[in-house]
């Protein structure tokens, strides 16, 4: 009853593309965005953030950086845990080599630096694409891990191969180290997640993203229409690597404070995110943040449910989570493969021609 456009009157072409064009939706964005700043930060805990806030918001930010590159530009990636370890790695460098400088601008040279790395693997996909690219992003993969665990430096020459951070503050507050509470690293990453919500919005929305759905389509076509496949190609790697090289530095700095490469980012990692974005939604913001917080919230749920409850042994709940992930993959790929941002779209319709049945 209360979702309709009834007294929603667009006056300019702006109002009339904006992201939230009703009403509704726009203060139901307003609600969430001030309880996620202004509630949220006064009532957690640390089990609350470190089960399921942060790393929410930190696999948000990876699941939006691997759709800008698969779901908006249809170019195959299986790399992502990788190009989270050299944000990571990155970010522990620039932590110990500069001490002085904000947390804010680690995290986001990190990014840089990934961006950097996700373009040079990137330069195959001007030649090769589908199963082939997938397979080449694969090697960057095992490469780049491969490369962590065996150059000492990358780690400072620890003599058990980890990285550890450091404690930083930002404006007195630290947020790195063990210290830590759990507010300040709560708002950090939020910071970050909504910056890159925005960011990737409006680039999607822009000339940048309507190249890269171009090449997703047929790049043939979108090359004879005037789009360079070489600049969109290339700028779809170093945006996607970005986010995900920030949030590899968070996941690092931030949620565990101390990884070793092969452990923390390995094949695992990539698939984990990939599924994230397939279960959310290909080619969705908001299915980047619904496939996020599906995949970070069922183990805990399955945890309360099949071990606190019900008793179940935990090899027994770890396996369901397994089955229970790899079957609505498929279910997705065959029935909705727009996935969960699909389902939340088809709802809205319905709410909005309720109780009309067309």
């Amino acid at each position: 009853m209360f979702y309709r456009e009834a007294g929603d009157f667009n006056t300019s072409y702006a109002e009339d593309q904006q992201t939230f064009p009703i009403k509704f939706d726009r203060y139901r964005y307003y609600v969430v965005l001030f309880i996620a700043i202004f509630v949220v930060p006064f009532i957690i805990n640390d089990y609350w953030a470190n089960s399921f806030l942060l790393p929410f918001l930190i696999y948000a930010i990876a699941a939006i950086g691997l759709n800008i590159l698969v779901g908006y530009c249809g170019q195959v990636s299986l790399g992502t845990g990788g190009f989270m370890a050299v944000g990571a790695y990155a970010c522990y460098k620039l932590m110990t080599a500069m001490p002085d400088v904000s947390m804010f601008i680690h995290v986001l040279l990190a990014g840089l630096i990934t961006a950097a790395v996700g373009v040079l693997f990137g330069l195959p996909s001007l030649r090769i694409k589908g199963f082939y690219l997938a397979v080449a992003t694969l090697a960057a993969q095992f490469f780049l891990v491969w490369l962590f665990n065996r150059v000492p430096w990358f780690y400072n020459y620890s003599a058990s191969g980890q990285i550890n951070a450091p404690e930083r503050d930002t404006f007195g507050i630290l947020i790195t180290g063990p210290n830590t509470e759990a507010w300040a690293t709560y708002m950090f990453c939020l910071i970050f997640t909504i910056a890159s919500a925005l960011v990737a919005r409006n680039l999607t929305r822009g000339s940048v993203g309507r190249k890269w759905m171009a090449i997703r389509d047929m790049d043939i076509a979108a090359e004879i229409i005037g789009v360079n496949p070489l600049r969109a190609k290339l700028t779809a790697f170093a945006v996607s690597s970005f986010f995900i090289g920030i949030s590899g530095a968070l996941f690092f700095a931030i949620y565990l404070g101390a990884v070793e490469v092969g452990e923390a980012f390995g094949i695992t990692k990539s698939f984990l995110v990939l599924f994230m974005i397939i279960i959310g939604g290909l080619g969705s913001i908001f299915g980047s943040f619904a496939g996020a917080a599906f995949l970070v919230l069922l183990p805990v749920l399955l945890k309360i449910v099949g071990v606190d409850w019900l008793g179940w042994p935990t090899d027994i709940v770890a396996h369901l989570q397994l089955v229970i992930v790899g079957g609505l993959i498929v279910v997705f790929l065959i029935a909705e493969p727009h996935g969960l941002a699909q389902l939340w779209r088809v709802a809205k319709e319905k709410l909005r021609l309720w109780p009309f049945p067309h």
